[in-house]
């Protein structure tokens, strides 16, 4: 099952019960300036906002640190593509260990996502999809090229999985490389504690 989009902005509404958004992420901001590196780069449509804030609350409560863009580094303007942006997007990526491409119906529109994927994928290997549903019942077809990498499903947002699908299977990593399905925490796991 993939998580759905309501799974996921219920996770990106856990954290504001008690506190105001703003707050939030001034606290976030705050935290990640003393970050060199992180475990997930979360490669998303500006437009998926809460689904992505949802994404990375749920990788933070498996134990991980997420990059976001626009809560690590709000100055910069993802409208506008420019030399500034992509290096400081190039860094970002450079530290971190994993990249999970957060498909949507609003990713084929991204001009950076695409982008981030190639890049990523040059110098790690360790990219798996994020397919989001609009409701539970469907499944995971994306854009060819994302055929070439594992995808994350899963039972709900406790219980998630990375599924070979397609992707050779040196793309799930030594943890699990004769079955077609691993814990996506194992995978995780597995990328963040290299160096």
């Amino acid at each position: 099952m993939l998580l759905t989009e309501a799974e996921l902005k219920k996770a990106a509404n856990a954290s504001r019960r008690h506190r105001a958004a703003s707050i939030v992420l001034k606290e976030e901001m705050a935290a990640a300036t003393a970050r060199s590196s992180f475990d997930v780069f979360l490669s998303h449509s500006f437009k998926d906002a809460e689904i992505v804030l949802g994404a990375k609350r749920i990788f933070e409560e498996l134990g991980f640190t997420a990059y976001v863009d626009w809560i690590e580094d709000s100055q910069l303007d993802r409208t506008k593509v420019s030399s500034a942006t992509a290096e400081l997007l190039r860094t970002r990526m450079r530290q971190s260990k994993t990249l999970i491409y957060v498909h949507s119906n609003n990713s084929p529109g991204s001009r950076w996502m695409p982008w981030e994927l190639g890049f990523f994928d040059g110098f790690r290997t360790a990219v798996a999809v994020l397919p989001v549903a609009k409701n539970s019942s469907e499944t995971f077809s994306g854009q060819e090229f994302l055929g070439l990498y594992p995808y994350i499903d899963g039972t709900g947002p406790a219980v998630l999985f990375m599924n070979r699908g397609t992707a050779s299977s040196s793309r799930l990593g030594s943890v699990s490389s004769t079955a077609n399905v691993t814990f996506a925490k194992s995978w995780l796991k597995e990328f963040a504690d290299t160096k």
